[in-house]
C-alpha cells in the first residue's frame, strides 16, 4: 500500500459565490491547501464526512473517488478539468464544474478543513467539535430552501438548494458560497471551543456566535489575493484610468486606495457577492455590517437590541479595523509614475492584514470567559491574545486601532478588569494561592487533576464551594509569533451551578433586591464560571472569571432571561431560524437591492427532484 507523505494536499475550490465574475465573465477559482490525508469516497476524512444525500428528494448521489499518484497524494480531478483563463473553453468548463455534485462535495470538503486548520494554527491544538465524535458530517444538498446551518444534535453542516427566481432551469446551491462555507463552519468550531456561547443568556452572547461567524468569513475571503485584485478593479469614479496594464505589470490608481474608496469599492463590492446563494437577502444583511457609521450609542438603539443585528456590529468593527491597517500599509508602499501602486502588492498587503486579524480574532477565544461574553470581553481577549504572543506592536499598531476602532462603536473593555491597555490584568501570584499539592505535568491533560488545583484555591478563586464545579476543557497550546517566538500556555475552564430559590439570591449571588417577578419561592439555577490560562512553568497567568456572588453580572444575567437551564436542546433549529430571521431583517431595509447568481442545473441524470408536496425548508 502507498504511505502517505506527510504536508499539505491542494483542491480546487470557489474563492468566491459563483456570480463574482471578472471583466472577462469568469468565476474566481483558487487551490487551497490543506492537511494531507486518506480519503475515503465521500470526500471523507478523519474529521469531516461528506453525505451528498437529499432527505426531500430521496437522492444519495454518487461519491467521487480520489486516486493517488506515485507519492501517494491525492490526485484532483477537477484542478485538470478547468481550462485556464483566456481560454475559449472556460465558460463551458466552469458550468460543467459548477453542474456536478462530486465538485460540490469536494468544495465543501476544502473549505471545512482549511477552516479548520486555519483555527488549530491560531490556538495550537487541535480543536474538537462540540458533539461526541470525532467526524462532522456535511451534508451538500440537504434540502430545498435558501438557508444553511451547523446542528449539533445531527453533528452535521447542512447546506440547502433552491431554483432561481429569474432564470428558470437553473439552481443555487449555498455549498458553492465560499463565505457561507465559512461562517457555518465557524458556528460547528465556535461550539467545541465554547459550549456555553450557545445559550443565549445576554444581548451580546445571543449575537456572538453570528457575528463572530461573519468576521471569519470575511477576512478569510479576503485572505485570497486573487478575490481582493478583482475587488480593488472594480473601483470606479467616473475619472478612468484606474486600473492599467503597464510594462507587464497590473496598477492601481491612488484614488482607488483611499479611505472612502476602498470601504465603497474593495469592501462594499465584495459584500454585494456575499451571500448571493440566499436570494439577495443574507447579502443585505453583509451589507449592513459593511456600512455601519460608527456611533457609541449604537449598543443601545433599539435597531441592534436583537441577536440577529448586533452581531453586526462586532463585524462593522473588525472589518473598518480591516480597512484602517490595510491603509496605513499600502502608504509604505512605493508608487509609480502617475501616483499608481502595484495591484498585486496592494492585493497581498490586504491578504496580509486580513490573515494577521483572522488570527488575532480566532485566539482571543481561549481568553474570553466560558459563559456569558460580552463584546467588552472578546475586546479585552482580542487585545490580550496579541500582546502575548507580539508584544511588540509599534510597526502598525495593530491593537492601538482595534481599541479606537471598536470603541467608535461603544464596544469598550470592562475597565474594573483590565489594564490601561484594554487587557486583561494579570493574575497576581496570592501569597495564600497553592501549588504544591498540584502536578502540572498532570494539569497539561487531566480535568481531575485541574480541578483539585480549583478546590485547593477555592478561596483565592472567588469559586463557591456550596456549588457544584465541573472542569469542561484542558487544552495545551502551543503557538507561534510572527517572529517565531512560541508560546507554551495551557487554557482551562470550569463552570459552577447551583439551583437556589429567589429568598437565596442576596446570600449566594450577592443580588439584593431580587429582580422584579421573582419571589422568595422562585427556583433558579445561577452560574459562576472561569478561564484559567497557565503558562509553560504551571504559574496561573490570567483568571478570567465570572464569579457567582457578582450581583451586578447576576443581576443583568437573570433580568435578560431569568430561569434559563444551561443546556439548549434547539440548537440546530435555533440556527437555522437566526438566519432567517436576519436575512428578512435585511431584506425589509434594502428591497429590491439584491440581485442573484446561480449555476446552471446539473447535468441530465443528476438534477435534483422537486420537493413533495407541503414540504419547504428542510430541517429547520
Amino acid at each position: 500500500m502507498t504511505m502517505i507523505k506527510p504536508g499539505k494536499q491542494s483542491f480546487l475550490v470557489l474563492a468566491q459565490d459563483p456570480g463574482m465574475t471578472g471583466s472577462a465573465g469568469e468565476r474566481v477559482f483558487a487551490m487551497v491547501d490543506i492537511p494531507a490525508e486518506r480519503l475515503s469516497p465521500g470526500p471523507t476524512g478523519y474529521r469531516v464526512k461528506v453525505v451528498d444525500f437529499d432527505a426531500e428528494a430521496g437522492v444519495l448521489y454518487k461519491a467521487h473517488s480520489y486516486q493517488e499518484d506515485a507519492e501517494g497524494r491525492l490526485v484532483d480531478a477537477f484542478s485538470d478539468q478547468l481550462q485556464p483563463a483566456g481560454s475559449t473553453l472556460r465558460k463551458q468548463s466552469e458550468d460543467q464544474l459548477l453542474a456536478n455534485p462530486m465538485f460540490h462535495g469536494q468544495n465543501v470538503y476544502a473549505l471545512v478543513m482549511r477552516t479548520l486548520a486555519r483555527f488549530e494554527y491560531a490556538l495550537g491544538r487541535r480543536v474538537h467539535w462540540g458533539f461526541d465524535g470525532h467526524q462532522l458530517h456535511v451534508a451538500p444538498h440537504a434540502f430545498i430552501d435558501a438557508n444553511a446551518f451547523y446542528s449539533r444534535e445531527d453533528r452535521a453542516l447542512m447546506f440547502g438548494y433552491f431554483s432561481a427566481e429569474h432564470e428558470p432551469g437553473h439552481f443555487v446551491f449555498t455549498c458553492l458560497s465560499h463565505d457561507i462555507v465559512v461562517h457555518e463552519t465557524t458556528h460547528a468550531l465556535l461550539d467545541g471551543l465554547r459550549e456555553g456561547f450557545m445559550n443565549f443568556s445576554g444581548p451580546d452572547q445571543a449575537a456572538f456566535h453570528e457575528g463572530f461567524s461573519d468576521v471569519v468569513a470575511l477576512l478569510s475571503v479576503f485572505s485570497f489575493k486573487e478575490v481582493v485584485e478583482l475587488a480593488l478593479t472594480r473601483f470606479k469614479d467616473g475619472a478612468g484610468g484606474v486600473a492599467i496594464k503597464s510594462k507587464g505589470r497590473s496598477l492601481i490608481h491612488r484614488r482607488a486606495l483611499t479611505a472612502s474608496a476602498l470601504a465603497d469599492g474593495a469592501l462594499m463590492g465584495l459584500a454585494e457577492e456575499f451571500g448571493r446563494a440566499l436570494g439577495g437577502m443574507r447579502a443585505n444583511a453583509l451589507r449592513r455590517s459593511v456600512r455601519i457609521k460608527p456611533s457609541r450609542n449604537l449598543l443601545h438603539t433599539p435597531e441592534f437590541s436583537e441577536p440577529h443585528t448586533r452581531g453586526e456590529i462586532l463585524a462593522a468593527a473588525v472589518m473598518r479595523t480591516f480597512l484602517q491597517i490595510w491603509l496605513q500599509r499600502i502608504e509604505e508602499l512605493g508608487t509609480f509614475d502617475d501616483g499608481y501602486y502595484n495591484l498585486t502588492e496592494v492585493a497581498a498587503e490586504g491578504a496580509k492584514v486580513a490573515d494577521h486579524l483572522l488570527t488575532m480574532s480566532i485566539r482571543a477565544l481561549d481568553y474570553c470567559p466560558p459563559l456569558d461574553l460580552e463584546f467588552g470581553d472578546y475586546l479585552a481577549a482580542l487585545l490580550t491574545a496579541d500582546a502575548e504572543i507580539a508584544p511588540d506592536d509599534k510597526r502598525y499598531h495593530y491593537r492601538d486601532t482595534v481599541s479606537k476602532v471598536f470603541g467608535s462603536f461603544g464596544i469598550e473593555p470592562p475597565a474594573s478588569r483590565t489594564d490601561k491597555r484594554g487587557c486583561w490584568t494579570g493574575f497576581t501570584q496570592h501569597p495564600f494561592i497553592q501549588y504544591r499539592r498540584t502536578n502540572f505535568e498532570s494539569m497539561l491533560r487531566d480535568p481531575e487533576e485541574v480541578f483539585r488545583f480549583i478546590w485547593e484555591n477555592r478561596d483565592v478563586l472567588g469559586v463557591d464551594e456550596r456549588s457544584y464545579t465541573q472542569v469542561v476543557s484542558v487544552r495545551p497550546s502551543i503557538r507561534i509569533g510572527p517572529e517565531g517566538f512560541l508560546l507554551r500556555e495551557t487554557i482551562c475552564e470550569y463552570i459552577s451551578r447551583a439551583n437556589i430559590f429567589g429568598a437565596e439570591l442576596g446570600t449566594v449571588c450577592n443580588v439584593n433586591p431580587r429582580p422584579s417577578g421573582v419571589d422568595s419561592n422562585t427556583a433558579l439555577t445561577v452560574y459562576g464560571a472561569g478561564t484559567l490560562v497557565f503558562d509553560q512553568y504551571g504559574q496561573l497567568k490570567y483568571h478570567i472569571a465570572r464569579q457567582m456572588n457578582d450581583g451586578d453580572w447576576q443581576r443583568k444575567r437573570l433580568e435578560y432571561l431569568f430561569g434559563e437551564p444551561l443546556e439548549d436542546n434547539e440548537v440546530g433549529n435555533a440556527f437555522a431560524n437566526l438566519h432567517r430571521m436576519r436575512a428578512h431583517c435585511a431584506s425589509c431595509n434594502e428591497q429590491g437591492k439584491g440581485s442573484r447568481a446561480s449555476s446552471k442545473a446539473r447535468t441530465k441524470g443528476t438534477q435534483p427532484a422537486s420537493p413533495p408536496a407541503g414540504k419547504r425548508g428542510g430541517p429547520a
